[in-house]
């Protein structure tokens, strides 16, 4: 097996295929699969991943591998596997599926070290030689001294060495360093008579190793002694002290205590949702459940008791959760339970910490990962059971390459390791839902809240009477009231608003000019704090103008609300109530979307006002009140889905109040209350609201009834991408059977953003075997255009967004 079968990190249709170098004799036991190497590549070294090991090769002349990156392996041989079916079902090159799945340091440049964990008597004369003495030296010398990599390799997997890579000269790791004697306490004791008399600094210093020999920490003993790093170096150079470097895990959490909790006895319907799952882990047979339970049901229960069972059996547990409902209280609910056993991986980490925890996965020191979206691809080797919660979230669908969805990988994953594989939500999408009634997926039902606690009421306001009856503030009279009587109670109330800044547009009122951003199709938001005009798209921004750019009229005003506006407002009605406001724009910095919950959880405000990010996961005993301001703003939205996220998000939001001892309430406005979307939610009426937005999508052919498949071409030149686009939609006219539907091309609802126009075409089908084929020749057709005319297509088999 001297020959490894190599991807490059070249993305292109010509090198997306496995080439075949030569393993020298030195790295034979290291180049497995899995590992990535540095392999020439025409002129030039290139980095890749070794998929595959062999004897035959049909080509004459193989170039040797110049080094490897990693002495053990970063991809398990299943992601291996995982990472080819992705790349045939996104049509994504092999090496982006690759990348896909190792953390932000592993895709930098970067130098390597090697650092030796161990004390220096205790090892090999091999790597006593090689260190010299020194904790941490160049990886480049273990070529220059000849030293095997099979010994270093043996010290990786003993944990005596460890590899580590500085990008561009920030540190990925984090090293504390620890000092200790030098000499044996004998030698120590004469080297302290032998001092000066003056050196009482440096004596100092011997005398506390004469009492304590065993290591401490140096920042400790700086602390202790009140001296200098420059005084320990003196000793350090004289050989009486020696120091290591420990590594530390960046453990965000650590610094955290968490109460050990124990699992909560079941209810009936809990008890009958669990042992079809216990029954698939005991077994070890995948299926795929769907749990259907209501808002404060009780799902977290379940999985928590689920991953306990996989973890008695010795194996491991994927939990993945929304990016914006990964809160403190999430992460507490898994690490009360499972304690160091978890690792958390999610966005508002650093790259460090991202690192640090993914490494814990890789090396089996943890055997539950909680996560977003890029967390379904931890490197466990012995998968028990993954859990997605709030299955019907979009950030489950990466929109851009990979366009993987993470259910999808899931359910491919639990097929490998033959483990069951959990879909929950109160209101689950209508795929999962009619795949659930056709026995593709097994249907768990929770009907019931925890402690047999009661839906919230809810109240739905037409804001058409409130104008006819004179009332032009934002809320509603009866709203008014009852967040009035929420503050005299001292309950908390919860407002929700899908959207995000002061004022949603700038008009003038004169000649109705809107004042656009200039690289976007798209119309500027007003934010009050900066007094500026920002693009949510591309991030262009400008200072709010006094007059019509258009007309010089001084009647320009602002429309719509938003978060900012609707705080403003608040705050006029009732001066005395103490708000939080949570949106994009205040928890930008690392760590403020937990201190701003925190301090909302222990009582430091009666009104938490948001958008998305508060509809899910938050559990707060004294909220009795939700408001839904603007309920119909995702309703109009050019998205076939805009009605079921209106339902889905509706439901969501209420059920954060009465979560508790105290009932809860809800008042939902809208300029549309009729539509059967609100009118559903506010019954909490999942199947109804099921069955008739399944027959609007059996009426007009789309998901769950019709695959769906969008291709959005973009340039900076308007004529040329029409003219692509009506090309590839004539070729797939052509290329496909007559039962396919295309529509198109059309301009896309955003036509141009970054300074890009953007077409599209949609097509629908049931059954297109050639599908992946076509598409694949249209990409090789525009290859060339693509990479020297900047041309962008992307193919979308899933689309989530139609915008």
């Amino acid at each position: 097996m001297n020959i490894a079968r190599v991807i490059v990190d070249v993305p292109s249709s010509q090198t997306n295929r496995l080439f075949d170098y030569l393993i020298p004799e030195e790295l034979q036991s290291v180049v497995t699969v899995g590992v990535r190497v540095i392999v020439p590549f025409g002129p030039r070294k290139v980095m890749g991943f070794v998929l595959e090991k062999t004897t035959e090769t049909n080509v004459h002349k193989l170039k040797p591998i110049q080094d490897v990156m990693d002495i053990t392996p970063v991809i398990t041989s299943e992601l291996v596997e995982v990472g080819k079916w992705l790349s045939d079902t996104t049509l994504c090159f092999y090496v982006s599926a690759y990348q896909a799945m190792l953390p932000q340091v592993l895709k930098a440049k970067y130098d390597k070290e090697l650092c030796l964990l161990a004390e220096h008597d205790s090892i090999s004369y091999e790597l006593q030689h090689l260190f010299a003495g020194r904790g941490i030296i160049p990886y480049e010398e273990i070529k220059q001294r000849n030293v095997a990599y099979s010994v270093i390799q043996k010290g990786v997997r003993e944990g005596i060495l460890e590899v580590q890579y500085n990008v561009q000269s920030k540190e990925t790791k984090k090293r504390e360093t620890y000092i200790s004697p030098a000499i044996e306490s004998q030698r120590l004791d004469e080297m302290y008579v032998d001092l000066p008399k003056q050196a009482t600094k440096q004596k100092r210093i011997l005398a506390h190793f004469l009492h304590n020999p065993a290591e401490i920490r140096q920042k400790e003993l700086l602390h202790q002694l009140s001296t200098t790093r420059a005084l320990i170096k003196t000793l350090i150079d004289k050989g009486i002290l020696k120091e290591t470097y420990r590594e530390v895990y960046r453990d965000p959490y650590n610094q955290r205590e968490y109460k050990q909790t124990t699992p909560f006895p079941l209810t009936e319907e809990q008890t009958n949702a669990i042992e079809p799952i216990h029954y698939a882990i005991h077994m070890n047979q995948h299926e795929t459940f769907l749990l259907h339970g209501v808002t404060g049901s009780g799902k977290t229960e379940v999985y928590l008791q689920s991953i306990q069972h996989v973890l008695e059996k010795g194996k491991e547990a994927i939990v993945l959760v929304p990016e914006i409902a990964l809160t403190p209280q999430m992460v507490e609910r898994f690490k009360g339970r499972f304690g160091s056993r978890v690792a958390v991986l999610h966005s508002a980490l650093s790259a460090g910490e991202k690192y640090d925890e993914w490494r814990k996965v890789l090396r089996k020191e943890v055997q539950v990962v909680v996560g977003a979206r890029s967390a379904i691809f931890a490197p466990f080797e012995n998968l028990g059971i993954i859990i997605i919660d709030e299955e019907h979230e979009s950030s489950y669908k990466q929109e851009d390459y990979p366009r993987y969805h993470a259910r999808d990988v899931a359910i491919y994953r639990g097929k490998y390791h033959q483990c069951p594989v959990v879909l929950g939500s109160a209101t689950p999408t209508l795929e999962s839902f009619a795949r659930a009634k056709k026995e593709v997926y097994t249907l768990l039902s929770l009907t019931k809240r925890m402690n047999d606690a009661s839906m919230p009421e809810v109240e739905r306001i037409d804001m058409r009477e409130e104008l006819h009856a004179g009332n032009r503030s934002m809320f509603s009279r009866v709203l008014h009231e009852k967040l009035l009587d929420r503050l005299q109670k001292g309950e908390q109330s919860v407002l929700f608003l899908n959207r995000r800044g002061y004022s949603t547009f700038v008009m003038c009122r004169d000649c109705g000019h809107v004042i656009e951003c200039p690289h976007c199709d798209i119309a500027l938001t007003y934010h009050r704090n900066t007094e500026r005009l920002k693009c949510h798209y591309c991030s262009y921004e400008e200072a709010m103008p006094h007059e019509c750019p258009e007309c010089e009229s001084d009647s320009i005003r602002y429309f719509g609300t938003g978060t900012q506006k609707v705080e403003e407002s608040l705050q006029q009605l009732m001066p005395e109530a103490r708000i939080i406001r949570m949106d994009v724009d205040t928890t930008r910095r690392k760590g403020s979307h937990e201190r701003l919950l925190t301090k909302f959880g222990n009582h430091g405000a009666d009104i938490l006002l948001g958008t998305q990010m508060i509809a899910k996961g938050l559990d707060f005993a004294k909220v009795t009140l939700v408001g839904v301001l603007a309920a119909d703003s995702l309703l109009h939205l050019p998205d076939f889905r805009s009605a079921e996220k209106t339902f889905q998000l509706l439901t969501q939001v209420s059920g954060r109040a009465g979560r508790h001892k105290l009932p809860g309430e809800v008042v939902i406005q809208s300029y549309t209350p009729e539509h059967y979307s609100i009118d559903l939610a506010s019954q909490y009426d999942y199947d109804s609201f099921f069955h008739k937005e399944m027959s609007v999508r059996k009426m007009f052919q789309y998901p769950p009834y019709y695959f769906l498949t969008l291709v959005t071409v973009s340039h900076p030149n308007h004529l040329y991408t029409m003219d692509v686009t009506q090309k590839i939609s004539q070729l797939l006219r052509e290329q496909l059977s007559s039962q396919s539907v295309i529509l198109g091309p059309t301009p896309s609802p955003l036509t141009r953003i970054k300074d890009r126009y953007r077409y599209q075409c949609v097509i629908k089908y049931k059954n297109e075997p050639t599908l992946y084929k076509v598409m694949k020749r249209i990409l090789q057709l525009y290859e060339e255009a693509m990479q020297k005319n900047d041309l962008h297509i992307t193919i979308d088999f899933q689309p989530h967004q139609m915008m």
